[in-house]
């Protein structure tokens, strides 16, 4: 049995809606399968009945004007209201389906989100899940617009339109194959790392702003050999040997449980920590499929936040 589709709302709402997703009449008509002269009838109505107008009309598209603002986020909490009742009353029927769209970091693809996406899959088959990959600083509009239910991001600053469901922290660490002269090393500096080739983040991921006020304070080192948006090619390179990089032990588990790759944690006067958080929009009640998926990363970002309480002391020493 497939989930409900409700539809209770004017066509008014649901066309300003892909419109403002869409970002043109002609894209909105196309996606809800409808004439554009239809969709700008509506949004004109709508426009009329509120005396003002949504949307400024523009050579390169559409942009909302403040009016319009303040209307969209209105109606994505009409929206997303909507889809909870829906999903609710499926759940009431035993039809245990949804969907659940998640837009995260990448290091979370390698390993973390595989295994709570399995097991989602293997309790409630019919849920379907969509997954965007961008750096941290881009996940809090994502989830405040509407476009995710979920995001998955590290050391995000303090939103009051987000709500954080659970944050684990984890150990920020200098990565490098085993023979690396620092490999044996407890702990170690941004400094003593400066004397190797370097692979740094660049500035859309949290990593670079975890570690800029010790780089800050180390001078009389060159610049990175590779900067990248990905932690994925950043973790290639350190295995080659091309330099050492930075990351969490979250997305190199595998490569940490084979021995490709040693993980040692960084030092600024204490351990460089990073928050991994899962937020969703703040006073937004979750559809069921949402909650049951939410609740799974819940428990397993808490799995992994204890394990690694137990490899490292409160100094970044290695206990385990």
């Amino acid at each position: 049995m497939k989930s409900r589709k409700l539809r209770i709302h004017a066509p008014a709402i649901v066309y300003f809606d892909k419109v403002r997703r869409c970002g043109s009449f002609r894209e909105a008509a196309r996606s809800l399968n409808v004439a554009s002269s239809a969709v700008n009838r509506q949004i004109l109505k709508l426009e009329e009945e509120l005396g003002t107008p949504l949307f400024e009309r523009l050579p390169s598209g559409l942009r909302l004007t403040a009016a319009g603002e303040i209307f969209a986020r209105h109606v994505l909490v009409v929206m997303q209201d909507t889809e909870r009742v829906s999903s609710e009353l499926d759940a009431l029927q035993g039809l245990r389906s949804g969907h659940v769209e998640i837009t995260t970091v990448e290091g979370v693809t390698v390993d973390l989100l595989p295994v709570v996406i399995e097991r989602m899959r293997n309790l409630y088959p019919n849920v379907s899940v969509g997954v965007s990959i961008m750096g941290s600083t881009a996940i809090p509009e994502q989830i405040i617009n509407g476009q995710a239910d979920l995001g998955l991001a590290f050391a995000l600053l303090r939103n009051n339109e987000l709500h954080q469901l659970v944050r684990g922290r984890f150990h920020l660490g200098a990565i490098m194959p085993p023979d690396h002269p620092l490999a044996s090393h407890q702990h170690l500096t941004f400094a003593s790392c400066a004397a190797y080739p370097l692979i740094l983040a660049k500035p859309d991921l949290s990593i670079a702003h975890l570690l800029q006020p010790a780089i800050s304070q180390s001078k009389n080192w060159g610049r990175a050999v590779v900067e990248t948006s990905s932690v994925e090619l950043a973790k290639k390179l350190a295995m080659r040997g091309s330099g050492i990089a930075f990351q969490t032990r979250i997305g190199i588990e595998d490569e940490l449980q084979r021995g490709e790759l040693v993980h040692i944690p960084v030092m600024h006067n204490r351990p460089v920590m990073s928050d991994l958080g899962l937020y969703t929009r703040a006073g937004r009640s979750l559809p069921v499929a949402v909650d049951a998926f939410a609740r799974m990363l819940v428990e397993e970002i808490a799995n992994r936040e204890q394990a690694e309480r137990q490899t490292f002391g409160d100094d970044g020493s290695r206990l385990l």
